[in-house]
């Protein structure tokens, strides 16, 4: 077991450490790592360079999370299929997991500086816990349609993950890498919370002088 464990958190790590908004930035030019936010994520890349990009990345940086999920399934599928192995996969998906998420957050092509983990984070949970993630993206939803703050919407759906996860019968193992998750996910937004609490944190479609933070 050691050695699939092992496997799965490099590759999953390097799938996730790869610093998609800083490469779509870099193509066009930009540092984004010195403009708005400075964040490397989705939300500050479709600020800076428009939807398209945007999505983009947001598209991939949630593939690198669920490539990370399923990597030792593809990397071996004939470890799986029996009975014995169901406990063995759902750890491996969780250090799959993990592994992206951590890659993702803290790469090593940018001195391990990443971003928020968020869209990472979603499509992993989209492998390891689909109805638990159809709950809390309905809560992102919601508070983004509520509040225009996409720090806020993550945040909220942050916290709700474990309770989504408990409600749907997990285990508890699973509720306990969620509320890892999470408390990670509330952990990177940190300066989003100061500003949320000063209030001067931008809002979805709030036109904003470049430099400003997102």
């Amino acid at each position: 077991m050691l050695v699939p464990v092992l496997a799965t958190a490099i590759v999953a790590y390097f799938a996730g450490s790869i610093p998609t908004g800083y490469l779509v930035a870099r193509a066009r030019g930009l540092d984004i790592r010195s403009i708005g936010s400075g964040n490397i994520g989705a939300t500050n890349v479709f600020r800076i360079l428009g939807k398209p990009a945007g999505i983009f990345v947001l598209l991939v940086d949630a593939l690198k999370g669920f490539l990370g999920c399923m990597a030792w399934e593809w990397l071996a599928p004939s470890s799986f299929g029996t009975a014995e192995t169901v406990r063995h996969a759902e750890v491996l998906r969780i250090v799959g997991s993990m592994g992206a998420i951590m890659g993702h957050n803290y790469t090593c092509w940018l001195r391990f500086k990443g971003g928020k983990g968020i869209a990472t984070s979603a499509g992993a949970l989209i492998g390891l816990l689909p109805v638990p993630f159809l709950i809390v993206l309905a809560i992102w939803l919601f508070l983004l349609g509520a509040t225009r703050y996409v720090s806020l919407a993550s945040i909220g759906a942050a916290v709700a993950l474990p309770f989504a996860t408990w409600l749907g019968g997990r285990t508890r193992l699973l509720i306990g890498v969620t509320i890892v998750m999470s408390a990670l996910a509330v952990y990177k937004h940190r300066a989003n919370i100061r500003r949320l609490l000063d209030g001067t944190e931008n809002r979805v479609g709030k036109s904003k002088k470049e430099g400003a933070p997102v």
